[in-house]
């Protein structure tokens, strides 16, 4: 018989992040590929997992056309050697496509179909950009559905300026300098790579080599730098390449389980999931729509914004970010806020990024006993928003 279970976040991997375009280090790798050796490593990292005990396999890509196409949950699988009777599908949800692959498949687990998944996502935005091959229905605009810059997210970013005029530019420099400051850091703590799965990449000479490390940091980034920087989506606007994410390449994995298999297969999960949602809003000012998506977990959980501990939020903008905190009374710098740096500094690999965040999230759980819940939101293009709330299994419930 089928039992309601728990959803734990059992282990999760991730390849570096590479800049996209012809002097990234993945312009002659395949995307599929990288959600491969994601995968492998994953695997291989729990062994005690039976790989014929995976019940489904979840990735999700937003451009799913090319090496992103041919259903790649299914062919990751194959590819990355799982049995042929592990079964597999594509998700795509944009920017929350990951996040998308985990809910999902925590549905399926929740409701006792599911003892074991694979949930992650890839992009390769060097090979397909955003929107690249899409066409977008003509009613969206004729029809006054959907604004025309609705399409373009600098351009939404540019409007959460427009709608909140006490979140200045110089607010948002700061969060982005900051960014690649605490992600310096970190590498540096060596808090990134037990988690990072190498990949074997060939240059534009043909030299083989290997992708260790995200690749599109700028720790020497200043406020004289971003200040001088140009605003691409609006003359004299405020949104510039040191407030966005990169074009960024890459792929995550996670492994997820039910209550019985972890219980069966003695696992030792760094997270158990406490509620998800996701909303949407505007399309033309989707970098919002974390917070009512947040707002419905919290809700779900019986929680409040006060009870959690830790945020691992996506970066897609820093304007983004800060209006979700000033939204909840949350200082930009506080430091239970992305305190490894993010996406500015990390890249955002489309599909791919909200795995990356509940990796991050999972291993300062393993640091912060006194920590008891944490939150992983990102917006999603086309006006949405996806939140997932999790809880620490190393909570100890001394304040320190």
């Amino acid at each position: 018989m089928a039992e309601i279970s728990d959803v734990f976040f059992v282990d999760g991997m991730r390849t570096p992040f590479g800049r996209a375009g012809e002097k990234g280090q993945y312009w002659n790798t395949r995307s599929d590929d990288l959600a491969v050796k994601a995968t492998i490593g994953l695997m291989e990292r729990n062994a005690n997992v039976p790989a014929d005990r995976i019940d489904d396999v979840a990735i999700a890509a937003t451009s799913q056309t090319g090496e992103q196409g041919l259903t790649l949950g299914r062919s990751v699988a194959i590819l990355a050697g799982l049995p042929q009777s592990v079964p597999g599908f594509a998700i795509d949800r944009m920017c929350a496509g990951a996040m998308t692959s985990v809910t999902t498949m925590a549905g399926s687990i929740g409701m006792g179909m599911y003892d074991l998944a694979l949930a992650g996502g890839v992009e390769h935005m060097g090979h397909y950009p955003i929107g690249g091959n899409a066409d977008p229905n003509p009613r969206f605009v004729s029809e006054r559905m959907v604004d025309p810059g609705a399409l373009n997210m600098g351009v939404t970013a540019e409007r959460i300026f427009d709608r909140f005029p006490h979140l200045t530019k110089e607010r948002s420099d700061r969060f982005g300098m900051r960014s690649q400051q605490k992600a310096q850091a970190a590498y540096d703590a060596g808090k990134f790579q037990p988690d990072l799965v190498s990949v074997a990449v060939k240059d534009a000479d043909g030299a083989w080599g290997l992708a260790t490390e995200d690749e599109g940091r700028r720790p020497q980034t200043t406020m004289d730098d971003l200040a001088a920087l140009k605003t691409p989506f609006r003359p004299h606007g405020r949104v510039t390449a040191g407030t966005s994410s990169p074009l960024t390449d890459g792929a995550t994995m996670s492994l997820l389980a039910g209550g019985r298999a972890v219980k069966e297969l003695g696992l030792a999960p760094k997270m158990r999931l406490v509620s998800f949602a996701f909303a949407g809003v505007q399309p033309e000012i989707m970098g919002i729509g974390p917070i009512p998506s947040t707002e419905k977990a919290l809700k779900k959980a019986g929680l409040t914004i006060g009870d959690i501990g830790l945020f691992e939020l996506n970066e897609a903008f820093a304007i983004q970010v800060i209006s979700l905190l000033d939204h909840f009374g949350i200082d930009d710098d506080d430091p239970r806020v992305n305190q490894w740096g993010g996406a500015i500094a990390l890249g955002h690999p489309l599909a791919a990024s909200g795995v990356r965040l509940m990796i991050q999230l999972a291993a300062q759980f393993a640091e912060r006993p006194d920590v008891r819940y944490g939150l992983t939101a990102m917006c999603v293009g086309l006006g949405q928003g996806g939140s997932v709330i999790w809880e620490n299994p190393h909570y100890d419930g001394k304040k320190r």
